[in-house]
């Protein structure tokens, strides 16, 4: 051993409490993190707890990139993609708590209001940094739909930087997409990529930013597509919101004729074997992971509430009946 390695062993005593000093100090900053979401969250101990129990995961301690991971899969697998409220005559309200309410003790899922809503207060609580942000979605010949269309999550974990978080769209990433990252990234629900924004149909380019924040962000950021098998799926404003700043865009989606949801019942989810099911109207579709599907009509109410109970865990007291008229 040369004086250098001498020098060196000698010191590693010293880097070692060092490193260990430095990490209690972050455990404990990050612990002082996630007891400071809890204290300003809306949500309880025991409502936490059974939104826990509703997605069957345990609870963690630590805001990482894996649990964030894990509580997006099983929240798609659980909690289904839905628009029955609309077509029940429910009123749908954007209050954290009362959306956490519906998924966690009444077995509901919801849109992408309720559904992000609902995710976030969930992570929130559990010590993640989130951010809603807004979206619009492509239509047909590439139109973007209203303002305040779509509601998604920015969400930065203590161990792996800032992710996209979207359990609200229906057939879309079963995992949480690396916001930062703008090459290719692979999910069993496609290829997905996050790229800027080019003009929008008016030749604007958005772009109001967003605040600088330590670890990530960028102020005055431009607008964000969020590119699915090389189709542009929805488009992305950089700048933080509130869940209040998408009553609109809720009120237009579930009374709007010109809105898709307003025009038949829908239920969705993720399978187990990272396929698909839609309960849509009466028309029961089956998807596997590869793509193949099977349809069947169902034959009357008692085996429509049957399929929503067994195959989505929704308790329903009778059929939802589109707005227009029956189920269609």
């Amino acid at each position: 051993m040369d004086s250098a390695q001498t020098d060196s062993a000698q010191t590693d005593p010293a880097q070692a409490a060092s490193v260990k000093d430095a990490s209690v100090q972050a455990a404990t900053a990050r612990a002082d993190s996630a007891q400071a979401a809890n204290a300003t969250s809306p949500l309880d101990a025991p409502l936490v707890e059974a939104y826990l129990r509703r997605l069957g995961v345990e609870y963690s301690a630590w805001p990482t990139a894996d649990v964030l991971r894990e509580l997006h899969l099983r929240h798609l697998r659980t909690v289904p993609f839905e628009n029955l409220s609309v077509h029940l005559g429910e009123e749908i309200v954007l209050e954290e708590r009362r959306l956490v309410e519906k998924v966690a003790i009444t077995g509901r899922g919801g849109f992408c209001y309720e559904l992000n809503g609902a995710f976030g207060a969930l992570l929130r609580a559990l010590g993640f940094d989130v951010t809603p942000l807004a979206g619009r979605v492509y239509g047909d010949e590439g139109r973007l739909g209203i303002p305040y269309d779509h509601l998604a999550l920015l969400v930065r974990t203590v161990d792996a930087g800032e992710w996209l978080a979207d359990v609200g769209f229906g057939e879309h990433s079963h995992y949480p997409l690396r916001f930062e990252h703008r090459g290719k990234q692979e999910d069993p629900g496609g290829v997905f990529r996050i790229v800027e924004a080019g003009a929008d149909a008016a030749g604007v380019k958005g772009g109001a930013g967003r605040p600088a924040r330590e670890g990530g962000g960028v102020a005055g950021a431009a607008d964000l597509d969020v590119v699915r098998d090389d189709r542009r799926v929805y488009r992305l404003e950089v700048r933080p919101r509130v869940l209040g700043d998408f009553v609109a865009g809720a009120w237009w989606h579930s009374t709007s004729p010109e809105s898709h949801f307003t025009r038949s019942p829908v239920c969705s989810r993720v399978t187990e074997d990272g396929g698909r099911i839609t309960l849509s109207g009466r028309r029961l579709k089956m998807t596997d992971a590869q793509g193949v599907s099977e349809e069947r009509e169902l034959a009357g109410d008692g085996e429509v509430l049957g399929v929503y109970r067994e195959r989505f865990g929704i308790a329903l007291e009778r059929v939802p009946v589109a707005r227009g008229g029956g189920v269609v």
